[in-house]
């Protein structure tokens, strides 16, 4: 009986080896790089505000948005990458209505974030390729703006701001053009704000306020850049 489980053992261990060698060739093939990229943003938001839909206003956000990617290109149709970003993230809500006195405003809320993707790319690599995937992202600097008749009545900041959710996530798609240009959708599964904040007059300014953010961006040399190393 030993005999027989050394002797499996040691045919699984050939078969493991075997795999191994089998697949250095390939990964001897791998193209791994850095790359640098900006971001032009348009951005929206689903709301549903305690339980009526509303619509938001267009939101233009130019600055700062910039991320450093981390490729593994496995072949020339198919690669991998990571990364990590900073991005000026936010929508405009032009029919809020505050809880405290029922008046109706126009608000614009924004967050810088830091963001790490993770995704795979598919196509002509060196030219034209679909790319998606998954991005985590934290909220460091939360900004809110208040406007009553086109004026701006308040502001409020804050670092890592609890009116807001600190961790966000979602899935973003794209395709990449040649010469270094692409286009991004990305679509936030967690809410924008923290329903369960309470203001320092007890009141709580977001309760039943759910904002998905979402966004179409022109993106520049995300995936084109000077390479550095091969492997």
């Amino acid at each position: 009986m030993y005999y027989l489980k050394l002797k499996k053992m040691k045919q699984k261990t050939i078969l493991t080896i075997a795999f191994v060698l089998l697949a250095i060739p390939s990964f001897s093939q791998l193209d791994t790089y850095t790359t640098t990229g900006l971001e032009i943003i348009f951005s929206l938001a689903d709301i549903e505000d305690n339980g009526v839909d509303q619509s938001s206003i267009l939101r233009f956000a130019p600055v700062i948005n910039i991320e450093t990617m981390l490729n593994a290109d496995m072949s020339d149709r198919f690669g991998l990458f990571t990364g990590l970003g900073i991005r000026n993230v936010g929508y405009i809500y032009g029919n809020y209505v505050d809880p405290e006195d029922g008046a109706n405003y126009k608000k614009k809320f924004r967050s810088y974030n830091i963001g790490i993707p993770f995704g795979v790319k598919i196509g002509n690599l060196d030219n034209l390729f679909l790319y998606g995937g998954y991005e985590v992202e934290l909220a460091w600097l939360y900004k809110e703006k208040t406007f009553e008749g086109g004026d701006k009545i308040g502001t409020i900041t804050g670092w890592f701001s609890s009116r807001q959710e600190l961790f966000q996530h979602g899935f973003l798609v794209g395709i990449q053009f040649p010469y270094g240009t692409n286009l991004k959708f990305k679509y936030y599964l967690s809410g924008f704000h923290n329903q369960d904040y309470v203001n320092s007059t007890g009141f709580k300014p977001y309760e039943g306020l759910n904002s998905n953010v979402f966004y179409f961006s022109l993106n520049v040399l995300m995936f084109r850049n000077l390479k550095f190393y091969d492997y």
